[in-house]
């Protein structure tokens, strides 16, 4: 049976993964942003540093971007059609703006949805219930599980995984050889890219292999596991030191670095997709952290009761860790 996408329309969220024989090839969120690729909007040049083809746009929503390629007769105060292609990412302390270039001629438009945006890859795309259990069945639970702490266990090892400003860095750890445990690792390395759609600059720092060998033999083995999974960018080889980095397309933040930013709107999502999948007869009593709880919004929380006609109570507790909480039926 080939590859699908299966999506699943949540509270707050869009949530896809690529499904394969059992398992997940790939997943993609939406959290809805109203920023996001493939937005095609007006937006007035704000500011252009002397000299350079880039400045800032500000959009009629009052949301500003980054503009490239900027025509050398772009002055401040002219009003551009532009086309969003890089979401914002939120970094420690920061939000980076979305990007966007000119997009002259082309008719405003909302970004595609996450369904539209998937179909255009070609590959089936097919919506289920929140209800249904092939999320589950396929692994969801332990992707969300990596993408929160970050750790990828392999045989032998353990990934983790650490979204910075500057890139994505990925550590290996292990108790075996070196070179041992870099062969181990890069079919793990290979698979969590694309699983958890991480993107734009990613520096592995592989154990130190001083034979110059041995270090080719882990560089062979990454290209081939990157291709099998459909990674596409550029990558550099082993230095000395371990160290290779890889640059593809940067276009959203990663899962990791989306929930590492936002771990109470991570927890709280979900948090609402557990809520809805309590079969049980009663009201919903949601059980969390008092931070994860104040990030459900009245709008989610009725969301929530009109998709399963419950009664909906909460209850915080702040010795539950930020997304350990979690959803049962209680007599009304």
């Amino acid at each position: 049976m080939p590859a699908e996408w299966l999506i699943e329309h949540g509270i707050a969220e869009t949530r896809a993964i690529l499904a394969h024989e059992g398992r997940i090839l790939a997943a993609r969120v939406d959290w809805a942003e109203p920023i996001r690729p493939g937005l095609v909007a007006q937006a007035q040049l704000i500011a252009r540093p002397a000299g350079t083809r880039r400045g800032t746009v500000r959009l009629d929503s009052g949301h500003e971007a980054l503009i490239e390629q900027l025509p050398r007769d772009a002055t401040e105060g002219t009003t551009h059609t532009i086309r969003i292609t890089r979401a914002a990412i939120a970094e420690r302390g920061r939000t980076k703006l979305p990007v966007a270039r000119p997009a002259p001629g082309e008719a405003p438009r909302p970004a595609p949805a996450l369904a539209q945006d998937l179909a255009a890859t070609g590959t089936p795309v097919r919506t289920l219930p929140v209800t249904e259990n092939a999320f589950a069945a396929h692994g969801w639970e332990d992707l969300v599980e990596q993408a929160l702490s970050g750790e990828i266990a392999f045989s032998g090892g353990t990934l983790l995984v650490c979204p910075t400003p500057a890139m994505t860095l990925i550590d290996i750890d292990g108790f075996a050889p070196p070179a041992q445990l870099s062969l181990a690792a890069v079919p793990a390395i290979a698979s969590a890219l694309v699983r958890l759609d991480i993107g734009g600059n990613v520096g592995i720092d592989f154990p130190t292999i001083p034979d110059r060998a041995d270090r080719q033999a882990v560089d062979a083995a990454l290209e081939a596991a990157l291709a099998a999974n459909g990674w596409r960018g550029e990558r550099t080889g082993m230095n000395g030191f371990g160290f290779v980095q890889l640059v593809s397309r940067l276009e959203r933040p990663s899962l990791v670095a989306r929930f590492a930013r936002h771990p109470a709107a991570a927890s709280v999502r979900t948090l609402l997709r557990t809520a809805e999948r309590v079969a049980e007869p009663g009201a919903l009593l949601l059980t969390a952290h008092p931070r994860t709880l104040d990030a459900l919004t009245p709008e989610w929380e009725a969301e929530l009761s009109r998709r399963t006609g419950r009664i909906i109570r909460r209850h915080p507790d702040p010795a539950l860790a930020l997304h350990a909480g979690f959803a049962q039926a209680v007599p009304l």
